[in-house]
C-alpha cells in the first residue's frame, strides 16, 4: 500500500488460482513512478503483495520476456480492451487500471493464458518457407526492394493474439483461424521459395474456421500493436483463394 500523501497507482487485477477454480478480484494501490508501466506496476506488487485493504496475497501470474513490445508474451485486456502490459503506460490509463486475462483463451492463472492455438493454426497453413536442409541452396531467389517493403509490415506479426481475442468471429462455434494466421499464409505466399505451399495453404483457409468466417469487422487492425495491414491481407489472401477454389473446381 503507498503511503499517505503521495501520488499513487490503483490496480484493479482479476485474479485465479487454477483453469477450475472461480476468479475473484483483487485491488492495489501503488506509489507512482515516472515511466511506470503495466509490467513494472506489477513488479512492484511482487515486491510487496499486499493489497489494498491491507491483506497479504501472492504476486501476479502472467507472461512477458523481452519487455519491449516485441515478443507478444505480456498480451492481456487492459481496461477493456486486447494489448501489450510492457508498452501500456500508467500515465496515459484511466485509474482504477482493470487487468484481465484474455477472455478467447483458456486460463492458467491469474492474466496467463494458453495461447497454443495460434501455433496449431499456424502448423495447419504451413506457414514456414520450406527448407529441409538436406542440400546446399545457393545464395537463394532474389527479392526486389519492392516485394520486401510489401512484406515487410506483414512480417512484424508477434504472434500476441490482439486481433484473435478483438475479433468477433474467433470463437468455439466458428473455429476461425484469425486474422494473424490469414496474414502469415499472405506472406508466406509471396517469398519466392515459399510459394511451393501456396497451393497447400490456400487450401487450408477453404475448410472450416477458413477465410469466409471473417465477417471484415476490422477490430483486428485496431487492436495490433504492430499496425499490420491486417485486413488487406484478408482482402489480398480472400482473392487468391477464391481464385484457388474455381481453378480447383474446374479441374476437379
Amino acid at each position: 500500500m503507498a503511503p499517505s500523501g503521495t501520488k499513487t497507482v490503483i490496480l484493479k487485477i482479476k485474479r485465479q488460482e487454477n483453469p477450475k477454480s472461480s476468479p475473484r478480484w483483487e485491488e492495489f494501490d501503488l506509489t507512482w513512478k515516472p515511466g511506470m508501466n503495466v509490467i513494472s506496476a506489477m513488479m512492484e506488487i511482487a515486491a510487496n503483495p499486499v493489497t489494498r485493504d491491507g491483506k497479504t496475497t501472492t504476486p501476479i501470474t502472467y507472461d512477458s520476456n523481452c519487455l519491449e513490445e516485441v515478443c507478444g508474451s505480456c498480451a492481456m485486456l487492459i481496461n477493456g480492451r486486447a494489448r501489450m502490459a510492457c508498452s501500456a503506460l500508467v500515465d496515459k490509463l484511466e485509474q482504477p487500471i482493470r487487468l484481465e486475462p484474455f477472455s478467447k483463451f483458456p486460463v492458467v492463472r491469474d492474466l496467463a493464458v494458453d495461447r497454443s492455438v495460434i501455433f496449431e493454426n499456424l502448423k495447419a497453413v504451413k506457414a514456414w518457407v520450406p527448407i529441409d536442409g538436406t542440400y546446399d541452396l545457393g545464395a537463394g531467389l532474389r527479392i526486389s526492394p519492392t516485394e520486401q517493403e510489401e512484406a515487410y509490415p506483414v512480417s512484424r506479426c508477434i504472434s500476441c493474439c490482439c486481433c484473435m481475442e478483438a475479433c468477433p468471429q474467433f470463437n468455439e462455434s466458428t473455429g476461425f483461424v484469425g486474422a494473424a494466421t490469414i496474414a502469415q499464409v499472405r506472406l508466406f505466399n509471396q517469398h519466392p521459395t515459399g510459394k511451393a505451399l501456396k497451393h497447400e495453404r490456400l487450401q487450408a483457409l477453404m475448410g472450416d474456421g477458413g477465410i469466409q468466417e471473417c465477417g471484415f469487422a476490422q477490430n483486428c487492425v485496431e487492436v495490433c500493436p504492430k499496425d499490420i495491414p491486417l485486413t488487406k491481407a484478408i482482402a489480398d489472401t480472400g482473392r487468391e483463394v477464391m481464385k484457388q477454389a474455381i481453378k480447383d473446381f474446374f479441374r476437379g
